[in-house]
């Protein structure tokens, strides 16, 4: 069966001048998290990938302190955002698209399978009769195969599904920002238990992503420091990938990764912000409204996940 979308994508790579387009990376140690600012550096214009809003779960505090020196980047180097994109609702991380769209411009965008992610845990959370589970809050939601830019920058979405049903990859000329679909080599994939999560279908996803050209950079969500490794890192390639993922390297089937996948699933604790990131991340980034006395309160479930 022919797939459409990747040909595209991989025909994008290969028609990309290599280093096209300007990547500048911020890294924020207390989440792990990886935020991209992609530009083309012909036209100015921008997109920013997976933001963070610093949360601090003690005191219920929010600050900006993650998200101001992208502001200070783009306002820096002068350029245009047109585009605040996320690769799925991060679990660990709250986004800081609602605050970077207020400084900045740019259209909120996600994959249009988080509706799937919004019925599940609207249920969970017990959501306000006014949440909406259509996808709404976000301006834009991309299905397998559409297609954009960013400036003269051709973009190509991918839906890789796994360890969310809403999961995408964005192919932004030679450079593939592929969410928590995996990490780099010496870490492995991301974990695939979550409510919609499936490791047969995340290892689906991983191949396809490995099948574009070897040359492809590939730059990832999150790093974790694996032992025996001293400095953060987050830039691949699909070649090594291929060569050298400790979860999914060339020669693994898809019985013996989903049989790791899912024994290592079982150990693993949920993550320390799941609660209240899920919860904002599937209202684009939005605090949930304020009750009666003008408070906002983010709630936990008790004994659900």
């Amino acid at each position: 069966m022919s797939d459409e979308a990747l040909a595209k994508a991989a025909g994008q790579v290969v028609a990309a001048r290599k280093g096209v387009p300007v990547i500048q990376s911020f890294f924020d140690e207390t989440t792990f998290t990886v935020t991209y600012v992609v530009h083309d550096a012909e036209t100015r214009r921008a997109a920013v990938i997976d933001s963070v809003l610093a949360y601090d779960p003690a005191s219920g505090g929010t600050s900006f302190d993650a998200a101001d020196p992208v502001i200070a980047y783009v306002m820096d180097q002068g350029l245009t955002v047109d585009w605040l994109l996320e690769t799925h609702a991060h679990a660990d991380h709250l986004s800081a698209a609602p605050y970077l769209q207020k400084k900045l411009g740019g259209k909120i965008a996600i994959g249009a399978h988080i509706c799937e992610v919004q019925q599940t845990f609207g249920k969970l959370f017990n959501a306000e009769p006014g949440f909406r589970r259509d996808g709404s809050d976000f301006d834009q939601l991309w299905k397998d195969g559409d297609s954009f830019n960013i400036g003269n920058v051709a973009v190509t979405v991918l839906h890789v599904p796994g360890h969310t049903p809403a999961c995408v990859a964005y192919v932004i000329g030679d450079a593939v920002f592929v969410g928590d679909t995996m990490f780099m080599p010496d870490y492995g994939t991301a974990r695939a238990d979550f409510p919609g999560g499936d490791a047969r279908t995340l290892f689906r996803s991983l191949r396809r992503l490995l099948e574009l050209p070897p040359e492809t950079r590939l730059f990832m969500c999150h790093d974790y420091l694996p032992e025996g490794r001293d400095h953060y890192v987050w830039e691949t390639t699909v070649a090594e990938q291929r060569r050298a993922n400790v979860h999914a390297h060339d020669g693994v089937s898809e019985d013996e990764f989903v049989a790791m996948r899912e024994a290592r699933d079982r150990t693993l604790d949920m993550p320390r912000l799941i609660l209240p990131s899920v919860q904002v991340n599937m209202r684009a980034g939005h605090l949930p409204p304020a009750e009666d006395n003008g408070v906002t309160y983010l709630k936990i479930p008790v004994n659900q996940l």
